[in-house]
C-alpha cells in the first residue's frame, strides 16, 4: 500500500519535485537531533527549526513547559513543514522518551566540564540540547545528559543567542558526518516514509486526493 500511495501521489507533482524531495532526503539524518528548552523568544525557536533543515537534520523536540508554543513561521521560512517538530509539556517526558529510542543526552554549557564542540565523538547517537536565553539548561537535563559540549570562545563574552549556538554546532557536526564512515543515513523505511510525506505536503489540495485515494482502493 505505501509503495502504490507513493506512485499515486507522484502523479500529482513534477518530476523536478520528486527529486528534489530524493536528492534532500539523501542527506537527512536521524542519528543527530535537537533538542531546545524553554525558549522564550518565538524568533529562537524558528531559527533553530530553520538551521534544523538547512544542515539536514530531521528532528527537533521543544520543550515548553514554561512559555508555551514559541513558533513563528515566518522566520522558520516553512521549515517547519520539512523537520519533524516534537512538543512536551515537561523535559522529563522529553528526555525519557529520547533515552528510549536510543539518543544519548548531550547538554550544551559553557560553565560545566564539558569537550570543545571539535573533541566531540559523533559516533553515537546524540540529541543536542539547547536551554532557555538567559539559565540555560534545566537541573533535569543537566542532571541525566551523558556529555557536555561548549563552543570555545574568544572574547569577554562566555554565550552566544541560542539560535547562533545550534547553527554553529550543527554547521560543525554536519560537516564531520559527512566526512565520516558513520552510517548515518536515513533508513529504507525512514526513507520512503518521508517521501510520501513530504510528496503530501507538497500537493496543495491534499486532503481532496486523498479521499479520492481511499475511496478507489
Amino acid at each position: 500500500m505505501p509503495e502504490k500511495l507513493l506512485d499515486y501521489l507522484e502523479g500529482f507533482i513534477t518530476p523536478e519535485r520528486k527529486e528534489r524531495i530524493n536528492e534532500i532526503l539523501l542527506r537527512r539524518t536521524y542519528h543527530i537531533a535537537v533538542c531546545i528548552e524553554d525558549v522564550y523568544q518565538m524568533h529562537n525557536t524558528s531559527a533553530v527549526i530553520r538551521s534544523c533543515d538547512v544542515f539536514g537534520i530531521q528532528q527537533l523536540h521543544v520543550i515548553e513547559e514554561q512559555f508555551g508554543k514559541r513558533l513563528d513561521k515566518n522566520i522558520a521560512m516553512g521549515a517547519e513543514k520539512w523537520v519533524d517538530v516534537h512538543r512536551y509539556e515537561t523535559a522529563e517526558n522529553c528526555i525519557a522518551l529520547l533515552k528510549s529510542e536510543g539518543y544519548k543526552i548531550i547538554a550544551t554549557t559553557p560553565h560545566q566540564t564539558s569537550f570543545p564542540l571539535k573533541d566531540f565523538n559523533i559516533s553515537e547517537k546524540s540529541v543536542i540540547c539547547f536551554g532557555t536565553e538567559k539559565s540555560g539548561l534545566s537541573p533535569v537535563i543537566m542532571d541525566q545528559a551523558d556529555g557536555f559540549i561548549h563552543i570555545p570562545m574568544q572574547g569577554f563574552a562566555e554565550s552566544l543567542n541560542i539560535s547562533v549556538s545550534a547553527a554553529i554546532v550543527l554547521h560543525e557536526l554536519r560537516s564531520r558526518l559527512n566526512q565520516s564512515k558513520i552510517s548515518w543515513q536515513l533508513s529504507k523505511k525512514e526513507f520512503e516514509a518521508k517521501r510520501i510525506d513530504w510528496t503530501m505536503k507538497s500537493i496543495r489540495s491534499i486532503d481532496d486526493i486523498m479521499r479520492r485515494f481511499n475511496s478507489d482502493n
